[in-house]
């Protein structure tokens, strides 16, 4: 499933394609034809992303929900000779309808494609947690969530409800990091460590958006530093534990591991992060 940091670089992409432009909308595919049919001819106002979901403001009080989910892909393309027929079951398809050079965006696959108001989308950001992209975001809320928590710190992250936009990559890379075992309990942290997770989360997620790529590992560490092949792997970046299971960790050799939470794959080093170990005394 694409991290925030997907939805946000997405945003941006639609803005600089369609903002201010009056767009033809349809549902090739037919599942959104009534809705694109009420939205056909306006003009797009913005994009906006928070955490995994994202919203284009048509005006006038109606507002294109998206959630991509783990198959849905939205492609924008900014300007082309001739916009093409559209190809496969595209949901939504915007076409930008003035003078200047076309632009068109296709989505495919996506879990939620829905109509909605200003009211209908708060009530879906409102069982959202702060999402580290965005000023807005106020950091805590997450943290007064996971204080009082006994689940995982490893799950923590990855409930939307608690903390928005961070997916499986960010997660194992962001503990790494700090040398956190993903299954200490949250309640166990104190806040000098939260606040740490949270501000690198906005470094790494912020240089996501920019690269379109997840690249968490410190210069030090990096292919060219230390030599060694650069990682294969269609998510692309260069991580420390994710998806690297029984492979040498970078900063100290031993076997990355791998276990399953909440029904998604964890990756952690047992030696850069040990088991967490309480010092209350019962």
């Amino acid at each position: 499933m694409p991290e925030g940091h997907t939805l946000h670089r997405l945003a941006r992409d639609l803005n600089a394609a369609f903002a201010g432009r009056p767009v033809r909308v349809s549902s090739p595919q037919g599942r959104f034809a009534d809705s694109a049919a009420l939205l056909d001819g306006r003009v797009v106002e913005g994009a906006e992303a928070w955490g995994k979901h994202l919203v284009v403001d048509l005006g006038d009080d109606r507002l294109v929900h998206v959630h991509l989910g783990l198959y849905g892909g939205f492609a924008v393309h900014p300007a082309v000779a001739e916009v093409p027929d559209p190809v496969g079951q595209v949901r939504l398809r915007l076409v930008s309808d003035d003078d200047r050079a076309p632009a068109y965006a296709d989505l495919r696959g996506a879990t939620a494609c829905e109509l909605l108001s200003a009211e209908g989308r708060d009530a879906v950001l409102a069982r959202l947690g702060p999402d580290p992209l965005r000023a807005d975001a106020d950091p805590d809320r997450a943290w007064q969530r996971v204080r009082r928590s006994r689940v995982a710190i490893g799950a923590l992250l990855m409930d939307q409800s608690v903390l928005a936009g961070v997916g499986n990559v960010y997660r194992a890379e962001v503990l790494f990091r700090h040398r956190m075992h993903p299954l200490r309990p949250g309640g166990t942290l104190r806040a000098g460590q939260f606040a740490a997770l949270w501000d690198d989360l906005v470094v790494l997620m912020a240089e996501g958006v920019e690269t379109g790529r997840i690249d968490t590992v410190r210069p030090e560490h990096t292919p060219e530093a230390m030599g060694r092949d650069a990682r294969a792997d269609d998510h692309g970046g260069e991580v420390y534990v994710y998806r690297r299971q029984q492979q040498p960790c970078h900063v100290c050799g031993a076997s990355v591991r791998t276990a399953e939470l909440a029904g998604r794959n964890l990756f952690w080093c047992p030696r850069c992060q040990p088991v967490f170990r309480s010092r209350a005394r019962g």
